[in-house]
């Protein structure tokens, strides 16, 4: 499954996908409209959703439930609301939607992308750049949240194509798992070797 493969090379690379918390969504006007529906979906997973004012307003008309966050060019607030940079840093975001966007003449939207994914690398946020990335990563996250990612060793690996069973298996009484070779010690029907025997392969004579 695509999501499955993309949430484990997301975890080799950058660190695993959340599950819960709070997702920051900015993105390009190109790309507001089908950021729309995985928002959504991140939405029904549970997770909080902070935009920025313009993706704010294209989720509010789609009925997707967002708070405003300050620009990181918008400065802090007449309060002292922190921008969206100082949030990142502080560590109140798990996940980051920014596709970038603007011209060289427009230099704030282009600033605040550079200061925004700056401090998603800092503090080791997944950040996504695309829409293409969102539509994955959602599908990544509902696999994580099926059960359907996980890590095994090299060890347990080995096990597996050795035909034993990985504690906690199913399979018990020693059938080998589906797809496993059984074991043979001999090529060509021979029996195998005695215990404690020191028989030896001769170089070359190797399969």
């Amino acid at each position: 499954m695509f999501g499955t493969a993309y949430a484990k090379s997301q975890a080799a690379v950058y660190g695993p996908l959340p599950v819960k918390g709070r997702v920051f969504v900015s993105v390009a006007n190109r790309d507001k409209r089908s950021m729309v529906f995985p928002v959504k979906r991140l939405a029904d997973l549970g997770f909080e959703i902070w935009a920025t004012e313009g993706t704010y307003e294209v989720l509010r008309r789609n009925g997707v439930r967002a708070t405003i966050v300050r620009k990181h060019s918008d400065g802090p607030g007449p309060e002292g609301e922190p921008d969206i940079v100082a949030r990142i840093l502080a560590g109140q975001v798990d996940l980051i939607v920014n596709t970038p966007f603007g011209s060289p003449g427009q230099s704030g939207p282009r600033l605040d992308g550079y200061e925004i994914r700056t401090a998603a690398v800092r503090r080791g946020v997944p950040c996504v750049t695309t829409v293409q990335g969102l539509g994955a990563a959602v599908q990544g996250i509902e696999a994580i949240q099926r059960g359907e990612v996980g890590v095994r060793s090299l060890q347990d690996y080995a096990l597996l194509v050795r035909g034993g069973n990985l504690p906690g298996s199913a399979v018990s009484g020693g059938t080998p798992l589906r797809g496993a070779p059984r074991r043979r010690c001999c090529s060509g029907g021979n029996p195998p070797h005695p215990p404690g025997s020191n028989t030896q392969v001769p170089p070359g004579a190797g399969p």
